[in-house]
């Protein structure tokens, strides 16, 4: 479970562009704490493993378990937009428009 743990902070720090050593800085801890922690040797304390969520803009059941709402499309929709730059989100947010417009188009297309 550790290893499985330690690679998605891994995977999550990468995507932010965040080096390990800066990572363990933010945390206050040493490199080769952070090090033993990516790669499933030692895991996190409670503590830290709250401030690595926060600082990886993620959520604790992404990093546990790989997931965020397995079962809630709506909630992994927020999850997922909250790790997006406000571009994208501005993106996001347009391309629902247009998918919103297209239904409503196609429902008075088909109610005659």
């Amino acid at each position: 479970m550790f290893l499985k743990l330690g690679n998605r902070i891994r995977l999550r720090r990468k995507e932010l562009g965040l080096s390990q050593s800066k990572l363990a800085e933010l945390l206050d801890i040493s490199n080769n704490h952070m090090s033993a922690i990516e790669n499933g040797r030692e895991k996190p304390s409670m503590d830290k493993f709250i401030h690595i969520c926060d600082l990886l803009k993620t959520t604790p059941d992404f990093l546990l378990l790989g997931s965020i709402h397995p079962n809630n499309v709506p909630l992994n929709i927020c999850d997922n937009l909250r790790l997006c730059s406000s571009e994208d989100i501005k993106l996001a947010g347009e391309m629902v428009e247009l998918m919103v417009a297209r239904n409503q188009h196609n429902w008075n297309k088909n109610k005659f």
